[in-house]
């Protein structure tokens, strides 16, 4: 008898780094430069030179919190769990406001502790816009101190910031890195998750005392 294995196919919701992609204003282009070739030394490798936020990129506390946890003391249990999906068109600059938040609660339950929330504003369509990385949406200060008060694990978007782009202070960034909250920016592909609550992972490299990292993230 033949043997049937239920799989479920992953969602990629990661952006794909290359020498092309949309970089923060003041950060520097991705670089990939050819170091060895297969016909001269046997195989082929590369050298990397972009900034530890480029792409998808999960956010440590230490990046708004000289006190926060860097990236390679990041537990790895807090890196993938039950997320709860928050879909909120925005346009620009627009906040997601604590009273988004709670009428997703009302129709959906109440989000708990340790838990991750997703938010897909449809913002990503415009990552090869000029104003993606300046008039983004973000979350509201009110709205960033409510998921606080749940206690959650992390936070992610399908914007370049957490923050509203038009807001240099990054203030959700401060909330957020003081209390231990996780940040995951440049999501893409939030439209293919089909339900909520979602096994979401975005997993970084260990890179000692580093302030960020890119992310493959997926949905399961």
């Amino acid at each position: 008898m033949e043997l049937i294995r239920l799989f479920v196919k992953p969602i990629d919701l990661s952006l794909t780094i290359s020498e092309s992609i949309s970089n923060f204003p003041g950060s520097p282009n991705p670089k990939m430069i050819q170091w060895s070739n297969l016909q001269k030394d046997g195989y082929n490798l590369e050298l990397l030179f972009m900034s530890s936020h480029t792409g998808t990129h999960l956010d440590a506390p230490f990046h708004f919190a000289n006190n926060g946890i860097k990236i390679h003391q990041i537990p790895l249990e807090r890196l993938s769990g039950k997320a709860h999906l928050i879909r909120i068109k925005k346009n620009e600059n627009e906040p997601i406001s604590i009273n988004d938040v709670r009428t997703f609660e009302n129709k959906n339950g109440k989000i708990g502790e340790n838990t991750i929330v997703i938010f897909a504003t449809d913002w990503d369509r415009k990552i090869h816009k000029s104003n993606y990385f300046t008039n983004n949406p973000g979350l509201s200060t009110a709205a960033a101190k409510y998921l606080v008060s749940k206690k959650v694990n992390l936070v992610g978007i399908d914007s370049p910031s957490i923050d509203l782009g038009n807001n240099p202070q990054f203030p959700v960034h401060g909330i957020f890195a003081k209390n231990n909250v996780l940040i995951v920016e440049n999501l893409t592909n939030l439209k293919k998750i089909k339900k909520s609550p979602f096994n979401f992972s975005a997993f970084p490299l260990k890179i000692q005392n580093a302030t960020g990292s890119p992310v493959r993230a997926f949905a399961s």
